[in-house]
């Protein structure tokens, strides 16, 4: 267990870190890179690509979604044999 004293100065320690590591980010240009200037543009095209997909596929492969069989389904005549 730790003495009151040995954790109060491990946590100042701590935040006096935290805060200087802040200090220098904010301090610090920031260059924009790729995602930064073209980050919207590709999660909309990509957003875009896979709409147009979803619906080319589900138009054009022929799938029927859940229609009902009734009225379509005729039973078969019975045979005693």
């Amino acid at each position: 267990m730790m003495f009151p004293l040995a954790r109060n100065v491990l946590s100042c320690l701590r935040i006096r870190s935290i805060q200087q590591l802040r200090a220098r980010q904010s301090h610090a240009k920031h260059s924009p890179d790729f995602h930064d200037k073209h980050g919207n543009t590709v999660l909309a095209r990509g957003t875009i690509f896979c709409i147009i997909a979803w619906l080319f596929t589900t138009t054009k492969i022929g799938i029927e979604w859940n229609l009902s069989p009734v009225g379509r389904v005729t039973p078969k005549e019975w045979n005693d044999e």
